[in-house]
């Protein structure tokens, strides 16, 4: 079974790859990843905000990063997520070093960022560090009510512009679902250089403590029922976007997941949760299962499954969406349930 992808310029040996998490923070981390068969791994974010904080500790600078997100005061922006736990910048650069010359996959680094000089600078390091593809983490509430989705969209083109400015190797997007049409964001950033789209962008929501009545930042690890919309999405992009490959990521838990997105059209697919909760070495569960659900379905290659169930193959997409939400309405019957 000949399961070889390509991923931002990048030949993977199959299209399973391990997501940001604490898992890929260390040079161990990303060696069991390795070994347990991950066919690349990206870095947890390098927060800008986080770079602030190392220079200038104890001054509040970690207020005013969450201030410069525009974000509802006291708390409703994470402080931290699955991406953002243990790792500053120069751990970030010399880590990127490190697993260059130790790892055979490749390892791709993770940048959020909120101005120019954030997100160019560290982009350059990044690739001078030896970074064959950089990730933009794009975690951005549009919570500030004067700002349009027309800004909005505009603000994430323009931070793609300034570091495809600086850097030459691919630049992936990672992107979260909020936009009132995520086909024409994803054809301005394909448009603009991206050379490819992570969908989605999971966002922590808050949480209220009825106890000591305030908002908390929440984490939990995603369930495949939350793969469903980035599911839809991988399938009415695909074959869209030529010149950018799409990696699906959120709710894939297991192997049966990754197949979905696979015949929705998705180039790879990445987890986090999944290695957070079962350890290393579901990824080896993840990879093996893909393989059994290509040789079942008669594929020879992956090739041949990616997008056979897109919209585009499917047919015309506003008729099979319309048809598909009455088709899920009138199967749910009065008579079907009781108390």
């Amino acid at each position: 079974m000949d399961m070889t992808t390509r991923y931002l310029g990048l030949t993977l040996e199959h299209p399973v790859v391990a997501s940001a998490s604490p898992l890929s923070g260390t040079l161990d981390g990303i060696r069991r990843l390795e070994d347990a068969g991950a066919a690349a791994v990206v870095l947890p974010s390098l927060f800008e905000e986080r770079i602030q904080r190392e220079r200038e500790a104890m001054q509040g600078l970690s207020e005013v990063g969450a201030e410069s997100h525009a974000e509802v005061p006291g708390g409703y922006f994470p402080s931290a997520s699955l991406e953002t736990i243990g790792i500053g910048g120069e751990e970030t650069l010399e880590l990127i070093r490190r697993a260059r010359e130790s790892c055979d996959i490749p390892v791709i680094p993770s940048l959020n960022g909120t101005t120019a000089r954030g997100w160019t600078h560290y982009a350059k390091l990044m690739q001078q560090a030896g970074a064959p593809a950089i990730e933009l983490n794009i975690y951005y509430v549009a919570a500030d009510l004067d700002e349009s989705g027309q800004q909005v969209e505009d603000r994430v083109v323009g931070i793609l512009e300034m570091v495809q400015s600086e850097v030459s190797v691919p630049v992936a997007v990672k992107l979260g679902p909020f936009f009132s049409a995520p086909g024409h964001m994803v054809r301005r950033l394909v448009e603009t250089g991206a050379g490819g789209l992570v969908l989605f962008n999971r966002f922590y929501q808050p949480e209220i403590d009825l106890q000591a009545m305030r908002a908390l930042p929440t984490l939990d690890l995603s369930t495949s029922a939350e793969a469903r919309l980035p599911l839809r999405w991988v399938g009415i992009l695909h074959g869209h976007v030529d010149g950018a490959a799409i990696a699906a990521t959120t709710g894939v838990q297991g192997a049966e997941d990754v197949m979905k997105f696979i015949l929705a059209g998705a180039d790879v697919v990445m987890t986090a949760s999944a290695l957070l909760r079962y350890g290393p070495a579901h990824m080896k569960t993840l990879v093996t299962g893909l393989r059994a659900f290509l040789e079942v379905g008669g594929y020879e290659t992956v090739d041949q499954a990616r997008g056979a169930l897109s919209h585009k193959a499917i047919g015309d997409t506003a008729a099979y969406e319309r048809a598909n939400y009455l088709q899920v309405l009138d199967s749910f019957r009065t008579a079907d349930f009781h108390p």
